[in-house]
């Protein structure tokens, strides 16, 4: 129900009710003088007359809303489609639809994750085993050093024109001429023989088509179509396929690094190991050298107290000396031995050894 018939309504409700009150008063009026049957009338009509007016002002208001609204939707639909229409011509045209094509290339490339010039390079020339020189859109290098060749150069116009067909037949006409493009540049791109001009590259070649409706339209009329690229080392890639093939070789990118940081890592670790030992030979030989010296110092003590200082004692016997003479005490001290690495041990095993060396935290 719309704004004029729910007001429409509302006017011939009010109109009945006056109709209705108008009747009561002129029965009542027969009953009463005239001069009181007429107040309540009056005062009834003047408040039907600003009900009447309060309608008809928000009526008018409603319906230029709607006049606006309905302006500014019809200046809309107007723009859409003269931009439609601009996109449209801008796609027939082989050079706006290969850099079209190039953008979307470049959109699934930068969420794949992939780093320009590191894991991937755009346009780079080459020349093929045939001898003519060849740029393809994309070169992705994997992790290995082959490299998988990507082309995003595809005709659609046939796709256009079947979208824009009103009659089913002529569709199914125009959709029959999008998969015969799409199969003449199968035979094309596998002319050029990308692989041949990046050694060493995948023996294949992938043909990016931007969007997955083109694809699937193209296989409504020829279901076959992959399996006869694939038998051109053609690989027909939509976007999401795209994406998902990127993301492995992005993968394996990061794999590759983490297994060269491990090896740098595991290095790293047998130097330390050897100069560990180196140390530990050191700590050793440092160790054996104070226990002979601490056993040649405790018997140069014995000596000294049995060869001379006996001797140094009948002087202060005598009374001759102004102080006794001191008695060197002889070193009790251990060196402790450094044991060879044993095989790994818990916190119960470090108490334990912590008990018997007399050591604390």
């Amino acid at each position: 129900m719309d704004a004029a018939s729910l007001l429409t309504g509302l006017l011939v409700g009010a109109l009945l009710a006056t109709a209705v009150t108008l009747g009561v008063v002129a029965l009542l009026s027969r009953r009463r003088p005239e001069g009181a049957g007429l107040d309540p009338v009056h005062e009834s009509l003047d408040h039907l007359h600003r009900l009447l007016a309060g309608m008809e002002r928000e009526r008018a208001t409603a319906h230029g809303e709607l006049r606006e609204q309905m302006g500014t939707v019809g200046q809309a639909s107007a723009q859409l489609r003269h931009e439609t229409a601009a996109l449209v011509t801008a796609l027939r045209t082989p050079h706006v639809r290969g850099r079209w094509g190039e953008v979307q290339l470049r959109r699934v490339v930068e969420v794949a994750g992939l780093v320009e010039h590191c894991d991937f390079v755009e346009q780079p020339g080459g020349t093929n085993d045939e001898g003519a020189g060849v740029r393809p859109d994309l070169v992705v290098t994997l992790s290995d050093g082959r490299q998988v060749i990507v082309d995003a150069k595809v005709p659609f116009t046939g796709y256009i024109e079947a979208v824009q067909a009103t009659d089913h037949s002529v569709r199914d006409q125009r959709v029959a001429m999008h998969a015969r493009q799409l199969r003449v540049h199968i035979d094309q791109l596998a002319a050029r023989r990308y692989p041949t001009a990046f050694r060493p590259a995948a023996p294949f070649t992938v043909l990016f088509v931007p969007s997955d409706g083109f694809l699937m339209t193209a296989l409504e009329a020829e279901p076959g179509l992959l399996e006869y690229g694939f038998s051109r080392d053609v690989v027909l890639a939509t976007p999401s396929t795209l994406l998902a093939l990127l993301r492995t070789v992005a993968y394996s990118w990061r794999q590759e690094r983490l297994a060269r940081d491990a090896d740098q890592v595991l290095e790293v670790g047998r130097r330390l190991h050897a100069r560990l030992g180196t140390l530990s030979g050191h700590l050793t030989r440092l160790g054996s050298a104070l226990g002979t010296t601490m056993t040649r110092f405790n018997e140069t003590v014995g000596s000294y107290e049995r060869s001379v200082l006996t001797a140094a004692r009948r002087f202060d016997d005598l009374g001759i000396a102004e102080s006794p003479v001191p008695t060197p005490e002889p070193l009790e001290a251990s060196v402790r031995t450094l044991h060879p690495t044993g095989p790994p041990f818990d916190g119960a095993d470090v108490a334990d050894r912590r008990d018997r060396d007399g050591t604390t935290g």
